[in-house]
């Protein structure tokens, strides 16, 4: 038996924040259909504190799509989180998402604030975002480099006060794979309530451990694993949704999770967000690159002809794309 994963998808919130990219309401409601079909569990549609017309395109997405949870991120604000609950208002499944840091460098350099001033507007901002919404989600930022003990402190007050999912952010993209691992591991011993709860992990990709970090998650115990199409993000951007994917897929017999998503979308979406990002994907990106499924060695050809698993781990039909003449 395979355990379920939730693919929490932030293209449209976090990988609008990578460089030159914005996307408009037509785009994200265009975007957030095409990942309603790929069958994502969870669509991050913006910031809405940020500006009208970020406030205009998460509502718009809000009302577009049916199936999937419909989140909006807030800081530990509340006029933040009224924001994002008048532009969720209208969603069939909203979630607040609300966020902050418990790391002693973003605590004092960009919170301003002491870990008793992060704890008591943490404490506050979750029990007025479940005031409004019964699914909130709250995610500890930087928590890699942030003590260990103080992060699970703070966690404890966000259960307390409702929060049903908590995420834990490589914010920075500064953890390994056995640090993710073993964050995951220590707060669930320090925090037995996290056990009945969904627990999410979010991974930057500054030093190319993106994915590897989101399946350390995993197999430590988180379920949600929140990615972007084509890795789109801010800096080195996010953990790419079709890598994860397509890992989880191609090694479900080793590894045991299945997501909810269908494949054969992942080359559409991909295309699609690529068109209105304006970012294109390298040629070698893996499951998605233009030469993902390309063999030119001469050995590698000959082998293909007699058997394609000599070369070929996964098939370019598997993610909806036609095979090379």
């Amino acid at each position: 038996m395979s355990e379920r994963v939730l693919v929490f998808d932030t293209t449209l919130r976090d990988g609008e924040q990578a460089p030159g990219v914005a996307f408009d309401a037509d785009a994200k409601v265009e975007i957030a259909r095409a990942l309603e079909a790929l069958g994502v569990d969870v669509i991050e549609a913006g910031f809405p504190r940020a500006s009208a017309d970020a406030f205009a395109a998460v509502q718009a997405v809000a009302r577009a799509v049916e199936r999937p949870v419909v989140a909006a991120i807030a800081r530990a604000d509340e006029t933040d989180i009224d924001h994002a609950w008048q532009a969720l208002r209208d969603a069939e499944r909203p979630r607040i998402h609300v966020f902050t840091a418990t790391s002693d460098v973003h605590i004092e350099h960009e919170l301003r604030t002491t870990r008793a001033g992060v704890r008591e507007a943490v404490g506050t901002a979750i029990a007025y975002a479940r005031e409004r919404c019964n699914d909130v989600e709250f995610t500890v930022a930087d928590a890699p480099r942030a003590d260990v003990a103080y992060t699970a402190e703070v966690v404890e007050l966000a259960l307390l006060e409702g929060a049903r999912t908590i995420n834990l952010a490589d914010t920075v993209g500064y953890a390994t794979p056995d640090e993710m691992s073993g964050l995951v591991s220590s707060l669930h011993e320090l925090v037995p309530a996290l056990r009945e709860v969904v627990l999410s992990v979010h991974c930057h990709n500054d030093l190319g451990l993106a994915v590897a970090n989101t399946v350390a998650g995993l197999q430590a115990g988180a379920r949600q694993i929140e990615c972007s199409v084509n890795g789109l993000g801010e800096r080195a951007g996010n953990a790419a949704l079709e890598e994860v994917v397509m890992l989880l897929h191609t090694r479900r017999a080793d590894l045991g999770y299945v997501t909810g998503v269908d494949t054969t979308h992942i080359a559409h979406v991909s295309h699609l967000v690529t068109a209105h990002s304006g970012i294109a994907v390298a040629a070698n990106k893996a499951v998605v690159g233009a030469n993902a499924f390309v063999h030119s060695g001469a050995i590698h050809r000959r082998s293909m002809a007699a058997d394609r698993a000599t070369y070929e781990i996964m098939q370019p039909e598997t993610i909806g794309r036609r095979r090379a003449a």
